[in-house]
């Protein structure tokens, strides 16, 4: 079985005085995508020794903004940075890895090509919209061809987007907020329906409402789990045929949180 687990750690540094490090001694995934890494790449390092992982890193050029990383126990052997663009807004947000699966039960060794993303959240009528859009239409580009490509991929991490009203707590009354407006919706329905992309966390978490993967700092969002589910594991037909669990490891009280986002784990029988 393999695990791979996505969480935005809402600064790397910060996780890990907070907590992450025992939570990844206990759950152990192979694989691990994170966002909002917030740090260059000689401190990802050193929280992730080369004896124990590989690393493929995009940091953002804004200092204690974004970052999106792969740290992986399977061996790399390709890495893709980014979506072609050089704007510096969309930097520390898209990075790619195929991991080399070793050959098992008579099957040949096999790919699987992991992606950690974070999109923008943005705020409405400001040009973080126009620039969260612009970087939605290359990730659909991106989407549509790794599923013509075919083969085992996921692509994980925070999109900022809440899919359904079931994916977020107050649905009405976030209607007209960034995160949960129709034009934001409709990518990801075209991810789903034209393009062929499975919601691992919705397919295998049930039907909802929740389960959901942030929760504001502030106020009671925790303690009333006043969430939203912004955080995936999407996979193609191949790689979803091979799932058998997905979880969203929620702390069990406010103060245990490393994060304001849940990890996201998947299991698969590869």
């Amino acid at each position: 079985m393999l695990t791979i687990a996505t969480a935005n750690v809402n600064g790397i540094r910060a996780a890990f005085k907070r907590g992450v490090g025992p939570w990844l001694e206990t759950r152990r995934p192979d694989v691990l995508l994170l966002q909002e890494v917030r740090a260059p790449d000689e401190i990802l390092s050193d929280f992730f020794p080369t004896s124990e992982w590989d690393l493929a890193h995009q940091e953002s050029e804004f200092k204690g903004r974004a970052g999106v990383a792969i740290a992986s126990r399977l061996p790399m052997s390709a890495v893709r940075i980014g979506l072609g663009s050089d704007l510096p807004g969309e930097t520390g947000r898209w990075v790619e890895a195929d991991l080399d699966l070793p050959a098992r039960d008579g099957a040949p060794a096999r790919t699987l090509t992991v992606v950690s993303t974070y999109l923008h959240s943005g705020t409405v009528g400001t040009p973080s919209m126009d620039e969260k859009y612009a970087f939605l239409d290359r990730v659909t580009a991106r989407l549509g061809e790794l599923a013509e490509e075919g083969g085992l991929v996921v692509v994980a991490g925070d999109l900022n987007i809440a899919h359904r009203n079931v994916d977020i707590k107050n649905w009405k009354g976030n209607l007209k907020a960034a995160g949960f407006l129709p034009e934001e919706r409709a990518y990801l329905d075209r991810w789903f329906d034209d393009l062929g992309w499975r919601d691992l966390g919705r397919e295998l978490g049930g039907a909802g409402p929740g389960p959901y993967t942030w929760w504001s700092w502030r106020g009671k969002a925790f303690d009333t789990d006043s969430g939203w589910r912004i955080d995936y594991q999407l996979v193609t037909p191949d790689l979803a045929d091979a799932a058998v669990s997905v979880e969203v490891d929620r702390a069990p009280s406010y103060d245990t949180r490393w994060s304001d986002h849940a990890p996201l784990l998947a299991t698969y029988d590869l």
